[in-house]
């Protein structure tokens, strides 16, 4: 146990499908177990909860794994010193179609079916014909700095087609059904349960998940601002003990069911567990009333028995600055600068895991001196 400098804390999260770390910590009395009490704050979007950290307001956020570099540079707002130090979940978003669009593109291609996972090939024949009408396909991802936006440029990419070939719009996630479903996106890339949503409500199909483009890639991570870390150490030990025995928790799939069932509460994602459940249990939703598309890492929070799933390791921060120079959103000279290091705090984690470690051990010892 660790002694805090600051029982109460207030932790900001958005509503998808893998803030069920932070929810189960809390709901499981985690947080209380390593002395903290806890108040969660649902946001609305992905920039109130980074100024609302920058400002003080939160004292800690569930992050995209991007967002700490976009914060040390001062990129889409001030700039400011966050540091992550755990990784929350890895995988998790999907790149979903409206149904009409999809409808049109079977018709163009004379067909009943594509097959899973689609390349962004399928869209071609719509961009070129609307490109005669001066007009174009409207994309959304949920935030400049995100794996949302990376991913989904990838996935075009990959078909030779351009971001300038799209309008892209930047959409909180839980607006993004009724904006799809209003006719304002053509398709859209968002975590759970926003394309399950879409699929259960006829207005999308989803074809593409993070797994089939970048295969465990950091997705959410815990962020906190660097001065409220070096002020409150045991406090962060606490904090990231609590996280990190929520994703073991998470692993095993019974749990995922509960899990669910607690993500479902109004005060969290507000919606059915039909929505929430399959991508927790590795199933993708493709078209509506049909078999889901086994996607058995479609959520992945950790793995029971090695640490280093969760650890912010350098390797990953490198990863994530080297998409965003690729795509334009940082120079080779701020990639140059950057102290990843600063910024994804292994330290902070191996402190913890090391922690974690003796406490099991010793718990050990004692059982087995209590049987001598």
């Amino acid at each position: 146990m660790f002694n805090v400098e600051k029982k109460n804390i207030t932790l900001g999260f958005m509503p998808l499908t893998d803030s069920a770390p932070v929810v189960v910590a809390y709901e499981m009395g985690l947080f209380e177990r390593w002395g903290l009490n806890v108040t969660l704050t649902k946001q609305n979007s992905w920039a109130t909860l980074r100024d609302k950290l920058h400002s003080g307001i939160i004292d800690a956020a569930q992050m995209l794994a991007p967002m700490p570099i976009a914060s040390n540079l001062g990129l889409y707002g001030e700039k400011s010193q966050v540091i992550s130090p755990m990784i929350l979940s890895r995988n998790g978003n999907g790149i979903t179609l409206s149904s009409e669009l999809y409808q049109k593109i079977l018709s163009q291609q004379n067909s009943i079916e594509i097959s899973m996972p689609f390349s962004a090939e399928i869209l071609q024949h719509e961009i070129d014909e609307r490109k005669k009408e001066a007009d174009k396909l409207t994309f959304a991802v949920v935030f400049p700095y995100s794996c949302h936006y990376y991913q989904l440029l990838e996935w075009l990419r990959r078909s030779n087609i351009a971001l300038t070939d799209i309008n892209l719009l930047f959409v909180p996630p839980s607006d993004m059904v009724p904006s799809m479903q209003s006719g304002d996106l053509d398709g859209f890339c968002v975590g759970g349960p926003w394309n399950a949503k879409a699929v259960r409500e006829g207005v999308g199909v989803t074809g593409v998940t993070s797994s089939d483009l970048w295969q465990d890639s950091p997705e959410k991570v815990l962020g906190l601002m660097s001065d409220w870390q070096l002020k409150h150490p045991q406090t962060t030990f606490a904090l990231v003990s609590a996280l990190y025995e929520a994703c073991q928790w998470l692993e095993n799939v019974p749990n995922r069911f509960e899990a669910a069932r607690l993500l479902s509460r109004a005060k969290y994602l507000d919606t059915h567990m039909d929505v929430i459940a399959p991508s927790l249990l590795g199933s993708c939703l493709t078209f509506n009333n049909k078999t889901p598309r086994k996607v058995p890492t479609y959520n992945q929070f950790s793995t029971l028995g090695d640490p280093a799933f969760n650890k912010p390791a350098h390797h990953c921060g490198e990863n994530i600055a080297n998409l965003m120079q690729e795509y334009g959103h940082i120079s080779a000279e701020q990639h140059a600068n950057l102290d990843l290091a600063a910024i994804y705090k292994k330290d902070i984690y191996q402190t913890v895991i090391n922690s974690i470690e003796i406490t099991r051990l010793e718990k050990a010892r004692a059982k087995i001196a209590h049987h001598l």
